[in-house]
């Protein structure tokens, strides 16, 4: 990510009974809410419509605020087997409309997306709120915690971006050497 050009940041919070998104503009690496938002389905019984929904929604967002970096929360590891399967599923259906707009794909884990946010890996869903309302200065409540859950994935991928250290392991990269392989424009001479 360029210093001064701008871009901006989708994050989603999958879900098949309500999936949050998140928009952030990233400018002067200054990054301000763009949009957040729910996508509510319960209204829907059949599950491969709900799919449908997400995918179709997902790609009406990416075509509508046109992104250029793609974020997702990643499943957690519960006890219920057919609970994350189907999380799985929606979130599967959200990547597909990310690579299908040709966006790259970040994961993030809940537990990562709270620690990049308040600290804490361990921290509930108001004390995330209360932090992305500090740190983006948002006034307005949110309607629902799925969405501010999104945003807080957008946030915590810019956090990652802008950490050198982080992109280095994110990219698979292997020390030193690799990076700077990797990122010549940050070599400085003397």
């Amino acid at each position: 990510m360029a210093a001064n050009s701008s871009h901006i940041i989708l994050g989603i919070d999958p879900g098949t009974q309500v999936m949050g998104y998140g928009l952030l503009r990233i400018e002067q690496k200054k990054p301000t809410l763009i949009h957040m938002d729910v996508l509510k389905m319960h209204h829907k019984d059949d599950v491969y419509e709900r799919l449908e929904l997400i995918h179709k929604t997902v790609c009406q967002v990416i075509q509508q605020y046109k992104p250029t970096q793609f974020a997702i929360e990643a499943p957690f590891f519960g006890k219920n087997v057919q609970s994350m399967l189907k999380l799985g599923r929606a979130q599967g259906v959200a990547i597909a409309a990310a690579i299908q707009a040709q966006l790259s794909v970040t994961e993030y884990s809940p537990k990562k997306v709270k620690q990049s946010i308040t600290g804490n890996g361990n921290a509930n869903k108001e004390q995330v709120w209360k932090m992305l309302q500090q740190t983006l200065q948002i006034e307005e409540a949110p309607k629902y915690f799925d969405a501010t859950d999104a945003l807080a994935v957008a946030l915590c991928h810019f956090y990652q971006l802008q950490n050198p250290i982080a992109q280095l392991t994110a990219k698979g990269a292997k020390g030193w050497d690799a990076f700077i392989a990797q990122n010549p424009s940050r070599i400085k001479q003397k």
